[in-house]
């Protein structure tokens, strides 16, 4: 890149940090910005636009920061998975921004390509965001993102909030080696098959869970990864009402199928245990405990049985054999 190129491509950039007021006592804050920003002139062409990838909170409106709000209000067009939910964020954060609005979802995803390259080609500047975190992971503009960089057009990420990273973080689950799954499909079949991709039997999996599937989720996951598969259940993520619960796949399973949570929910499975407890078999009085628990919870015999046979990592047939041993059942 030329010398006059750099110095178009830093005053650009900092005109548009030259917009943005300091609060009192930020001066350092500013001028750091500044420096960094500089730096990236060196990959920006100023001859075309740049697709931004803005990550945007997943419950906390705090935790947007202030470089993603500069690119958003200076994008030349905002791509949003939901223009509703995202009108209200800019609202909240009270973000002006000068560029047009438009949808962009996976059923739209490829009619939008062309336009998208076009701005880009023109000079102007994109930006997209999904709903709530991170672009591209389980949201759409994959696509969208490898058309750009196959016709070589700059992308660009400006890191945030993210449900993977957070959810991996805080788990308690060991993070390294770890896949993200994503949504599983709503179909029984298609899920379980899933679930038994070689990909999950060793690594730490996260697996974001729809609230009115969570029961079956959960309990297909005990089936077929192990019910003594460690595991942490967080919802909530980074809101007032941000729950965890820490157990086995088994334990987590439990109850489940009578439960309708509402919220979202990430599902942190960790690699098996190096020794598992199939050592010893579990005897009636173990049965008994899980049954009338599981019972409790479901409030229907059937389902309790299969609930407490996943927890105690029976088949239905050996569980129920261990239940006829109990007389006061």
């Amino acid at each position: 890149m030329s010398g006059s190129a750099h110095h178009a491509v830093s005053r650009r950039i900092l005109y548009r940090q030259d917009s943005f007021t300091a609060p009192p006592g930020c001066r350092w804050y500013t001028i750091f910005f500044r420096l960094e920003v500089c730096t990236m002139a060196d990959v920006v062409d100023t001859e075309c636009g740049t697709l931004w990838i803005v990550a945007t909170p997943i419950g906390t409106l705090g935790d947007f920061s202030v470089r993603a709000g500069q690119v958003l209000e200076q994008a030349n067009l905002l791509l949003a998975e939901d223009t509703r939910r995202t009108r209200r964020l800019l609202t909240g954060l009270d973000l002006a921004i000068k560029g047009r609005l438009r949808s962009f979802h996976e059923h739209n995803e490829a009619e939008m390509v062309p336009m998208v390259l076009r701005c880009l080609q023109e000079g102007g500047d994109v930006a997209i965001v999904s709903d709530a975190g991170t672009p591209v992971l389980s949201d759409p503009g994959f696509e969208l993102i490898r058309r750009v960089r196959e016709v070589g057009l700059p992308v660009a990420s400006v890191p945030g909030p993210s449900a993977f990273i957070a959810a991996l973080a805080a788990s308690g689950q060991p993070p390294l080696p770890a896949v993200l799954i994503g949504f599983l499909p709503p179909k029984k079949g298609q899920r379980r098959s899933r679930l038994a991709e070689p990909i999950m039997a060793q690594a730490t999996t996260v697996i974001f869970l729809s609230p009115h599937r969570i029961g079956p989720e959960i309990l297909d996951a005990a089936e077929i990864l192990g019910e003594d598969r460690p595991a942490t259940l967080m919802a909530e993520l980074s809101k007032k009402h941000e729950r965890v619960e820490i157990g086995t796949l088994g334990k987590l399973a439990i109850g489940r199928e009578v439960q309708r949570p509402r919220g979202e929910y990430v599902l942190v499975i960790g690699p098996p245990r190096p020794e598992s407890r199939s050592s010893g078999k579990p005897g009636p009085s173990e049965a008994r405990e899980a049954y009338r628990a599981a019972l409790e919870l479901t409030g229907d015999r059937r389902e309790a049985m299969r609930t407490a046979a996943v927890g105690l990592g029976l088949g239905r047939r050996d569980f129920y054999a261990l239940l006829l041993e109990n007389e006061d059942l």
